[in-house]
């Protein structure tokens, strides 16, 4: 049995949830968001309250990660999330036009990111900022402009999260 699925997920004040069938619809000051549950996890409000159940415990694989959905859903439609990443190295940069994100990363060629839609973006000198509702998008959107080139060992040279910590090596030494 799921010990999260059991756990009951609290609707704050201002968020509307609408359960229709598997569906599940969650309105909030910042925006509104969907999903669509599988139709072993049955979903109903009670008393400010999401309870989700399953009819047997075969069928619980489903039951704890739906929870954690909704749980981020309510809390994206409230607060919202943010990702920073940091851009380290000489002659690295990142610059915003027209909808894409211009990566000057070290390559012989620009890398144009296209921004996807609800997320927001903030350029602070070589600090990159994406904020959004949804939870998913926001940190898969960090994780590929990440991959553009990922943190080395050596110098640190990179685009790293700000909260990463880049375990440094010695490298050569002149003997």
């Amino acid at each position: 049995m799921s010990r999260i699925g059991k756990q009951p997920v609290l609707i704050p004040e201002g968020v509307t949830v609408t359960i229709d069938n598997n569906t599940v619809k969650i309105e909030g000051k910042l925006g509104t968001l969907t999903y669509e549950t599988r139709p072993e996890v049955k979903i109903e409000e009670k008393e400010g309250q999401i309870v989700l159940s399953v009819d047997s415990v075969a069928n619980s694989n489903y039951w704890g990660l739906t929870r954690s959905l909704i749980n981020n859903m309510i809390v994206g439609v409230t607060k919202g999330y943010s990702r920073t990443l940091e851009v380290i190295g000489t002659g690295y940069r990142i610059s915003e036009q027209k909808g894409y994100l211009i990566f000057f990363v070290g390559h012989s060629h620009n890398i144009w990111y296209e921004i996807p839609e609800g997320i927001k973006t903030e350029i602070k000198g070589s600090k990159l900022t994406l904020t959004g509702i949804d939870k998913q998008k926001v940190n898969q959107s960090a994780a590929v402009i990440r991959s553009f080139r990922k943190p080395e060992p050596y110098k640190g040279k990179g685009i790293k999260y700000s909260d990463e910590i880049i375990r440094r090596k010695a490298g050569k030494t002149a003997g």
